[in-house]
């Protein structure tokens, strides 16, 4: 029993020791942890009510729109892409927004808001809906060359034939008809019999000789 507690009473020296030169140090870490665990929890949880908050602005957004009521669509546009900026509904806002520019005729303002949405935007699905969208936009601007530039992006292989056809329509417009056609091939080609799309594309090819066998 001696030795037993001999041997407590050492191991309380040592902890008492490593208290001594360690515990402040021990402490500062403890509250860091505790400061981190509860910042991430804040964050987490403005960051859940930000987009709810964002959705509920989308969505009076996207009725006004179907309502017809452009006015209360831009408003609540605006108040997702100014609250809201870090929200994914702030590209798809601004998606929206752009269309409407682009009725309006408003092309520079257009084009501003798919160039923010094509280089910030986490979900390439919609980078690649933005970058269609603004090649469109610089095309009917004459802007040829910043066309071209936006359609030879890196961009997902469910947009491709897109890209091709829109490419296309940008060459043709220039006068570059061969190479017009070859973007338009490249378009037809991967395109089911039964794809929508199809005759769209194989329109404007038969336009320039019609699509290769």
């Amino acid at each position: 029993m001696a030795t037993y507690d001999l041997d407590e009473q050492e191991r309380l020296d040592d902890l008492k020791a490593w208290w001594k030169r360690w515990g402040n140090l021990a402490m500062l870490g403890l509250a860091v942890l505790i400061a981190a665990i509860a910042g991430w929890r804040y964050w987490q949880n403005t960051s859940n009510k930000q987009g709810l908050e964002a959705a509920s602005v989308y969505e009076n957004l996207t009725r006004s729109l179907t309502n017809g009521d452009v006015k209360a669509a831009r408003t609540a546009g605006a108040v997702v892409l100014d609250q809201y900026k870090d929200t994914a509904y702030a590209a798809r806002a601004a998606l929206l927004m752009a269309k409407l520019d682009v009725i309006d005729k408003d092309l520079k303002s257009a084009q501003t808001r798919l160039e923010w949405v094509a280089t910030t935007s986490k979900e390439p699905a919609v980078r690649d809906l933005a970058r269609l969208r603004l090649a469109g936009v610089q095309l009917d601007q004459k802007q040829f060359d910043a066309a071209l530039k936006t359609l030879n992006s890196a961009h997902s292989e469910a947009f491709a034939f897109r890209f091709y056809d829109l490419k296309g329509d940008v060459l043709l417009a220039q006068g570059k008809n061969e190479e017009a056609r070859a973007a338009y091939q490249a378009a037809f080609t991967p395109l089911e019999a039964t794809h929508p799309y199809r005759n769209v594309v194989e329109l404007k090819l038969d336009a320039l000789g019609g699509p290769k066998p």
